[in-house]
C-alpha cells in the first residue's frame, strides 16, 4: 500500500482567475515519470473554483472522466447538448472517446470544491457519452466498463467499519472525515494505492466519506 498525503499533490491551476488546483498524479508542467498512472487512472485532481470562476471551453479525447463535488455546485456544459448542475452526492461521467468539448464553471455565490478523475479507455476512439447519476447511495457500486473499474462510494460513522473491494489496483480516496485503513490513519485529501488488495478494512476514526477506485489488472 502506497499512501499519498493531501500536502504531497502537484499545485495547479491559476489562483488569480480564483481557480486551485492539487494534481495526485503527473499532470502538465509537474511532469514525474515515476507517477504517471495507477491501473487505469491516469488523473485524480481536487479543484476549488471561487464563485463565478471556471475553466473555460477545453477539449478532451480518449478520457473516461468522473467528477465528484465536494461542496457548492458545478454548471457543466458540453458540445453534445448536455447542460448540468452537479451537487454533493452526485457522479458525473463525461466519456470523451474520439473527442469532445465542455465548459466547467461555478455560477454559484460559494466556492465550489470538486474531485476529477481520469481513466484510460480499454479500447480508444468511438461516440462521446454523458450520464449523470443524482445521490447516488451509500455502497452502491458505479460502474465504468469502457474502462474496467468500478466506483464504490462509502459514508462512515465514527467507528464503523467497511471492507476494501478486492482487487488488482485498488484507490482509496479521502473525501472527507478520517480513517484508519490497514493500519495507517488518513485524513480528508489523503489517498492510498493498493496493489493486489484482499481482505483490507478500513474504519472511520470520524465521520468520513471514501471514495474507491476498483481496477482489474
Amino acid at each position: 500500500m502506497d499512501v499519498r498525503r493531501a500536502a504531497e499533490r502537484y499545485p495547479g491551476g491559476d489562483p488569480a482567475s480564483g481557480i486551485e488546483s492539487r494534481h495526485a498524479f503527473s499532470f502538465g508542467p509537474h511532469y514525474d515519470p515515476d507517477n504517471l498512472r495507477f491501473g487505469v487512472l491516469i488523473a485524480c485532481n481536487e479543484e476549488r473554483l471561487a464563485p463565478g470562476a471556471g475553466f473555460d471551453e477545453h477539449p478532451h479525447s480518449h478520457t473516461e472522466i468522473v467528477t465528484w463535488v465536494v461542496e457548492g455546485e458545478l454548471t457543466h456544459r458540453d458540445s453534445t447538448g448536455h447542460e448540468t448542475r452537479v451537487g454533493p452526492g452526485d457522479v458525473q461521467r463525461l466519456s470523451s472517446a474520439g473527442g469532445v468539448r465542455h465548459v466547467e464553471r461555478n455560477d454559484a455565490e460559494v466556492p465550489l470544491t470538486f474531485l476529477q478523475t481520469w481513466l484510460a479507455p480499454l479500447t480508444r476512439g468511438g461516440d462521446p457519452a454523458y450520464e449523470i447519476v443524482h445521490g447516488i447511495a451509500d455502497s452502491t457500486p458505479y460502474a465504468v466498463p469502457e474502462a474496467g473499474a468500478m466506483l464504490h462510494v462509502r459514508r462512515l460513522a465514527a467507528g464503523e467499519r467497511t471492507a476494501v473491494p478486492d482487487g488488482a489496483y485498488l484507490y482509496v480516496h479521502v473525501v472527507r472525515g478520517a480513517v484508519r485503513l490497514d493500519g495507517e490513519e488518513l485524513g480528508a485529501g489523503d489517498a492510498a494505492r493498493i496493489t493486489d488488495a484482499k481482505d483490507v478494512e478500513a474504519v472511520g476514526l470520524s465521520a468520513a466519506e471514501l471514495l474507491m477506485w476498483e481496477m482489474a489488472g
